[in-house]
């Protein structure tokens, strides 16, 4: 069974790659058009693969080596949410 092992990474990368060709916008492929980065990812079966993970899409570039929060926050870090908690303790605390 080990020896398959490699054969199916080698499928299971081009596979991976294949589809993140096909999801990938036309104006975030690099260098050569998306046709013909899917043939070479179908055609190439290793070296397709590798090069476009490294080559073949932008890739998000984040500044100072810390990417920016753009997703949901967990409620105890986000200070919006701790600032209105305090807010409304403080609320209750001038009603009593």
């Amino acid at each position: 069974m080990l020896r398959y092992l490699p054969f199916l990474l080698i499928i299971a990368l081009t596979i991976y790659t294949f589809i993140d060709c096909l999801n990938t916008p036309e104006e975030e492929v690099k260098h050569l058009p998306k046709v013909v980065w899917v043939l070479i990812i179908l055609l190439f079966s290793i070296v397709g693969p590798a090069v476009w993970l490294f080559a073949g899409k932008k890739r998000a570039a984040t500044a100072g080596g810390r990417a920016r929060r753009t997703q949901w926050v967990a409620p105890d870090d986000n200070p919006e949410f701790l600032r209105s908690l305090r807010e409304e303790k403080d609320k209750d605390r001038d009603k009593d």
